[in-house]
């Protein structure tokens, strides 16, 4: 998130300045978020008056930014939460599950200002979590090629706008320091699944096979690359000095999501660290914490492929919600 102007606080009106957010989403939620024929965004834009504009490309992930006036970004942001809120209660119409999930939002936000988020000893986030009722996660690392971290903002629409409009004055007491070097996705990369010697992208429902040029680049890593089971601590790349060194990445899920990380006895979280080659602890519940921490242990791409591993299990249960003549027991 950044100011685009400079900072004027009134004492009655609140915030009065022009505000840029950015908020990070998947297809699913920019297609939401859009509409049909583009009515939904249309109609955001006239009934807030915040200019909203959408990252274009083929990306699993897209930019979402809202510009304009302090009231108007909220009223963009309220209609925002609003409608994620109306298609979380659509998707559950017809689905045996009892309890809503939250409405989530993701803001991407200059790392730079995140510890005047966090506050001296979480202090700052603490009081946010509080007073609103929201919960708020400040990624540990940097998006991918940018100076960035993602914001997670979770709870009712309502905690969720009260929760925004703190973390707007937080944002514009303490400004970004030096230059910030923006997070745009990249483009979707197919995920590549590799049997018997031949390689195999997913579309759909369907295994494809895969162009032959990385059909023979996975054989001739197989050739140098003898694959080593979870837990051996012999290097990946044996010989090789020039392997990348382990590394250790935390992720905070909430309790009533890690189910569908773990599977039934554990064997969703088991097909993750196989085929990722990570190691990946998850902590035990604490008492009176709403959520687990995970550990993820490995070369920088074991790290990378297991937290792709993981966002795509939440994005087939966030499908089997959607789509509840789908659901099966895993």
């Amino acid at each position: 998130m950044s100011i685009s102007m400079e900072t004027k606080v009134q004492s009655e009106g609140g915030l009065n300045v022009t505000l840029t957010i950015r908020l990070l989403m998947h297809g699913k939620e920019v297609g939401s978020i859009i509409g049909k024929k583009g009515e939904t965004v249309k109609k955001m834009r006239d009934e807030s008056g915040a200019r909203i504009n959408i990252s274009e490309g083929n990306c699993p992930e897209r930019i979402v930014t809202i510009t304009g006036p302090t009231d108007t970004i909220f009223k963009a942001f309220a209609m925002i939460a609003y409608k994620f809120e109306e298609d979380i209660i659509n998707s559950m119409s017809n689905s045996p599950a009892t309890s809503k999930p939250p409405v989530t939002l993701r803001l991407v936000v200059p790392a730079s200002q995140c510890g005047s988020l966090i506050g001296k000893g979480g202090s700052k986030i603490k009081e946010m979590r509080e007073s609103t009722g929201a919960q708020v996660q400040v990624a540990g690392d940097m998006l991918p090629n940018s100076t960035e971290r993602a914001v997670t903002i979770s709870g009712t629409p309502e905690a969720i706008i009260q929760c925004v409009k703190q973390i707007c004055v937080v944002m514009l007491e303490s400004p970004p320091k030096g230059a910030t070097i923006p997070y745009r996705p990249k483009p979707a990369s197919t995920p590549v699944i590799f049997s018997g010697g031949q390689a195999y992208t997913i579309q759909g429902q369907y295994a494809i096979p895969h162009p032959d040029q990385l059909t023979k680049l996975h054989q001739l890593a197989m050739q140098q690359t003898p694959f080593t089971p979870l837990g051996q601590t012999t290097p990946a790349f044996p010989g090789l000095d020039s392997s990348p060194p382990a590394s250790t990445h935390e992720l905070t899920i909430p309790n009533d999501l890690i189910g569908c990380i773990i599977g039934r006895q554990g064997t969703k979280i088991n097909e993750i660290r196989q085929m990722s080659g990570a190691q990946i602890k998850i902590a035990n519940a604490m008492e009176g914490s709403a959520e687990r921490q995970i550990t993820i242990t490995g070369t920088p791409a074991n790290i990378s492929l297991a937290q792709y591993l993981i966002n795509a299990r939440f994005r087939d249960m966030a499908a089997l919600w959607n789509d509840p003549s789908s659901m099966t027991t895993s």
